[in-house]
């Protein structure tokens, strides 16, 4: 079911939505219903660890600057060559 909503927004905050909207091919309703579902969900909350999971948490102690987009890339690389 839906719902009409009103809201008050800035003329220039609309105007750009409604052009951004129209780039994506998407109706602004449906955006904001979109980002309103993913504000939600950020909040909900996060699904329990199976145990064996959680059995393995703080097994490996990793430097502050550890980076593992950079290391999974360099193991990509020495994978795939």
């Amino acid at each position: 079911m839906t719902t009409k909503l009103t809201l008050t927004i800035e003329d220039t905050v609309i105007d750009s939505a409604k052009k951004y909207a129209r780039q994506k091919g998407k109706s602004l309703s449906d955006i904001v219903e979109n980002y309103l579902k993913s504000i939600s969900a950020s909040e909900e909350p996060k699904q329990a660890l199976s145990p064996r999971v959680a059995k393995l948490m703080g097994s490996v102690k990793l430097p502050e600057d550890f980076d593992y987009k950079k290391e999974l890339g360099k193991a990509l690389i020495k994978k795939h060559g």
